[in-house]
């Protein structure tokens, strides 16, 4: 498997983003699909009815990944609920999720406190998008609050064996895509990463490639432009 650099990816991407290509709307057409598909796997959620999500959106654009996905899963009939993490979200793709069925939680920096407001949200969720950081950071990024309590709530049920599955967009938040480092242990651990366009680097090593479970690659369009890349890592 080759993994490529965060300005490798975002170098391919520039000339379909350039000429007006939805890359946003084909990553989370991908990622609805893979999701949908664990909803359905009992492996993942045993329990009868449509399942539920839980997406943890961040400002950049994988919350935006993260929200159209969204939508795209309540249009099909999921229960899927919004956190905002970030200081800033998605508006097109919030609309689009808001739009589609989706609920938007509690406000975590509120007096509930980010703690109590994802617990209670990660408990009635069959799965959790993680769409809080993608590739914009440069480096291995600790999060902020809230996105450090959040993260911190829904470690604390897998602690206890009470977390639902968790899916990363694109990357785990917080890992340095390029060579997989961390900056601290307030990393979601994931299940499945759905990753766009290319696999990350940092996914395959470093403290990361132990954090990403299993990676699925949805194809964007940019897999020729890649090609011409010479890849950080082949596994």
């Amino acid at each position: 498997m080759d993994g490529y650099g965060g300005d490798q990816i975002r170098a391919a991407e520039r000339p379909h983003l350039d000429a007006g290509e939805p890359l946003m709307q084909r990553a989370a057409d991908g990622l609805a699909r893979i999701v949908g598909g664990l909803l359905d796997d009992p492996a993942v959620r045993p329990g009868d009815g449509p399942g539920s999500v839980l997406l943890l959106v961040g400002s950049g654009d994988n919350g935006g990944d993260a929200l159209f996905a969204g939508a795209r899963l309540a249009s099909a009939g999921r229960h899927v609920a919004v956190l905002r993490v970030g200081s800033r979200i998605h508006e097109a793709g919030l609309a689009a999720a808001l739009d589609a069925g989706a609920r938007l939680l509690d406000d975590p920096t509120g007096p509930a406190g980010p703690a109590a407001v994802t617990t209670a949200a990660a408990l009635e969720a069959d799965l959790v998008l993680d769409g809080i950081l993608g590739i914009g950071v440069h480096g291995p990024a600790a999060l902020r609050s809230p996105a450090r309590e959040v993260v911190d709530a829904i470690r604390e049920l897998a602690r206890d064996q009470r977390a639902p599955f968790v899916v990363a967009v694109d990357v785990p938040s917080g890992i340095d895509v390029d060579t997989g480092g961390i900056a601290d242990d307030h990393v979601l651990h994931a299940d499945v990463t759905v990753t766009f366009g290319g696999v990350k680097a940092g996914l395959l090593m470093g403290p990361a490639a132990t954090l990403a479970g299993r990676i699925e690659l949805v194809d964007v369009g940019i897999g020729e432009d890649l090609a011409r890349a010479e890849p950080l890592v082949r596994t």
